[in-house]
């Protein structure tokens, strides 16, 4: 079968029966794309002559191009998954990509916001909602939910008003790979939600551009349709403009400082991995060295003998 076929077949698979979301299948995609282009420059193409020493070339091109070792990584994930696709469904004998190592990534620290920074951030966003304009308003709903909850922009683009518990303070969201997890909120992110769905929703969704799906999102952008994760992300990048601090500026930051912020209070580990939903308890685990990385900043900040 000629690889580029194999390829289709695989990200098929991918997106109909393992349900990975359409943003990671598009990054396998590109990834496998650019080795079938790589393979064809030395006259392979058919899935069945792919061999480890190709692979190998592949991924020292990228390294040599300059991409970051987080992309090299991911594109030697992307060829072991499909070659070990293609060995399953019997297109080869053999799975090349099995021996395939790639450097490990670093993992860096991500941003995070002090509690005071956050208390001023949502206290501004607040302000500038007074007037009741119902943008405003929702502004400071989904950034309250955000920083309560921990849950990711598409979690929370993806969000319908019956997945809002008002009563219990909880919202049910999809995560990835399609797993549903019920995520807890506090008083200050309740009253914000409460006068969006009763005031700032309403006058929103009778602007009437939405559809049927408008009818249903909890969270609505300016013309009424369900808000996109672009509009979301633009606005919390907005925000952080006004305060210091190194790393990307987007919704992710108030998912960093809300499990920072509750190791920081005490909260078990295995708590917060659920929390946010994680697969693995050592991705939480980073959050463990930032908090130990802001005590050693306020040890020698603070301590005379530091």
């Amino acid at each position: 079968m000629r690889l580029a076929v194999a390829v289709e077949r695989y990200l098929d698979e991918l997106s109909a029966v393992r349900g990975l979301s359409p943003r990671t299948v598009d990054s396998y995609g590109s990834d496998l794309a650019d080795l079938t282009g790589f393979a064809d420059g030395r006259g392979v193409t058919d899935a069945a002559e792919l061999d480890l020493d190709l692979l190998r070339d592949w991924l020292y091109d990228a390294t040599e191009r300059g991409l970051a070792r987080t992309t090299i990584a991911r594109r030697a994930a992307a060829a072991r998954g499909c070659t070990a696709w293609l060995a399953r469904r019997g297109l080869r004998d053999d799975d090349p990509g099995a021996r395939l190592r790639a450097p490990k990534s670093r993992r860096s620290l991500p941003r995070v916001m002090s509690a005071d920074q956050a208390a001023e951030l949502l206290a501004d966003a607040s302000a500038r909602a007074e007037e009741g304009d119902p943008v405003a308003v929702r502004d400071v709903a989904m950034l309250e939910l955000l920083y309560a909850s921990g849950i990711r922009v598409s979690e929370l683009t993806g969000l319908d008003v019956d997945d809002i518990d008002r009563w219990r303070r909880t919202v049910r969201v999809l995560g990835k790979g399609g797993k549903e997890r019920v995520v807890p909120y506090g008083a200050p992110a309740a009253d914000a939600l409460e006068r969006w769905l009763r005031n700032g929703r309403p006058a929103v969704l009778a602007r009437g551009e939405g559809g049927s799906d408008a009818v249903a999102a909890a969270f609505l952008g300016a013309k009424g349709a369900r808000i996109s994760p672009r509009i979301v992300h633009r606005l919390v990048a907005d925000v952080l403009d006004a305060f210091p601090g190194g790393g990307p500026a987007g919704p992710h930051t108030l998912r960093h400082a809300a499990a920072t912020h509750l190791l920081d209070g005490g909260a078990d580990l295995r708590t917060v991995q659920e929390m946010l939903g994680h697969a693995s308890l050592g991705t939480t685990q980073i959050y463990t060295h930032v908090s130990a990385e802001r005590l050693k900043e306020s040890y020698r900040l603070a301590h005379p003998r530091a």
